[in-house]
């Protein structure tokens, strides 16, 4: 008996809004591609892994699974049903008697339901791993509700979809003008009876922003956090950029770029909480280069740095300290430029106004302070 598992590796994950295919995503150590891949070949019921690729993406498929004993890769069509048919056409040769169909952007598949698929195929020639439904769902025309489904008979399909092999090749040529969404729904069409059997919540399809972030998040276990702290005094003839924003105000600040303290001390917080040095050793003040420049450059390249470790920004939160500008009618505004430039949820980020009582250079008004916390969450 030779059971293969087949990783369908080939779009392009528009919808996430990133650059570059989803599965190459960073996750800790590994790629998304990487994790799902090891889930199959540490399992001691697995014996080959077959990875279906877009060969525009051949280098970062490289990359990504350098160490990693899979067979060589094959190359996609247009569609998921022509890149699973040509996989399943690739390893015809090695004979398998069950194979494993499952998407790439599903990296937290686990053990549990490998084996439970597994059981399931020695009885029956197609398994779907599933959950139920929890809520109540509805069908729709247009903006109007139209009916309620029973929920008790319905459950939303996960993979890996796994098949008696010689079957599912043989639905697929069969079936190769007919367009479906996933193997399943081709076993469908042929008539070939399907058993499901539990899934996992965890084993989440990346498919949006947001489902990159829960699912990284539950891979990123060391939690460090920074802190940063900058002062800059007033200067006449300047804008006031503070907070990632130009504020109405008679006096700017003094500094080499536009002297934004409130990202100055957050690109500082960022900084160290990976160890990264501060804004100067990055930017350094002696270098024309930065004269003028805006402070959301310094932050964003902070930010990188951290997803360039594997990691993600959890939280920031920033304190201004001045008797004036007022902090709180601009609050949300910075709020949302920071939350931007870093790539967060504004939820993320906190920023107050405070004053000194009148003491000291800030309660004297000659100028602003601002200190930074950030939490950053990087893998061990």
């Amino acid at each position: 008996m030779t059971i293969i598992a087949l990783i369908v590796a080939a779009g392009s994950g528009s919808r996430t809004g990133l650059d570059f295919p989803k599965q190459y995503l960073s996750m800790g150590k590994d790629t998304v591609l990487c994790k799902s891949a090891n889930a199959f070949l540490q399992h001691p019921d697995v014996d080959y892994v077959q990875v279906i690729i877009n060969p525009n993406d051949v280098d970062l498929y490289k990359q990504s699974t350098s160490q990693l004993d899979v067979l060589p890769w094959i190359a996609g069509g247009e569609t998921r049903q022509m890149s699973v048919a040509a996989g399943l056409d690739a390893i015809a040769h090695l004979q398998p008697t069950k194979v494993l169909i499952h998407d790439a952007a599903r990296p937290l598949v686990s053990s549990d339901i490998i084996d439970r698929c597994l059981e399931a195929l020695d009885y029956h020639d197609a398994v779907l791993p599933a959950l139920p439904a929890i809520d109540t769902l509805k069908t729709v025309e247009g903006d109007i509700v139209s009916g309620t489904l029973n929920r008790n008979e319905i459950v939303a399909a996960q993979t890996p979809q796994c098949f008696d092999f010689e079957k599912i090749l043989a639905a697929h040529r069969a079936m190769k003008d007919i367009d479906v969404t996933d193997d399943i729904a081709l076993a469908e069409r042929v008539g070939i009876p399907i058993r499901w059997v539990l899934g996992s919540a965890e084993n989440k399809k990346i498919t949006t922003k947001e489902d990159i972030r829960m699912i990284r998040s539950n891979t990123l276990t060391d939690i460090r956090n920074g802190l940063g702290f900058d002062v800059h005094c007033f200067a006449p003839n300047r804008e006031m950029w503070l907070g990632g924003i130009k504020i109405p105000f008679e006096k700017g600040l003094k500094g080499h770029s536009d002297a934004d303290v409130a990202l100055h001390a957050l690109t500082d917080a960022v900084l160290g909480a990976i160890g990264a040095g501060d804004i100067g050793t990055h930017f350094p003040p002696s270098d024309d280069k930065w004269k003028g420049v805006s402070s959301d450059r310094f932050l964003a390249h902070a930010a990188k740095l951290v997803e360039g470790h594997g990691g993600l920004i959890s939280n920031v939160d920033l304190t201004i300290i001045c008797e004036a500008p007022k902090i709180g009618p601009h609050r949300e505004a910075m709020k949302a430029r920071i939350a931007e430039i870093l790539n967060i949820d504004p939820t993320r980020v906190s920023v107050k106004g405070t004053t000194t009582e009148k003491l000291g250079f800030t309660g004297r008004g000659e100028g602003i302070a601002a200190q930074a916390i950030a939490t950053v969450r990087l893998p061990e």
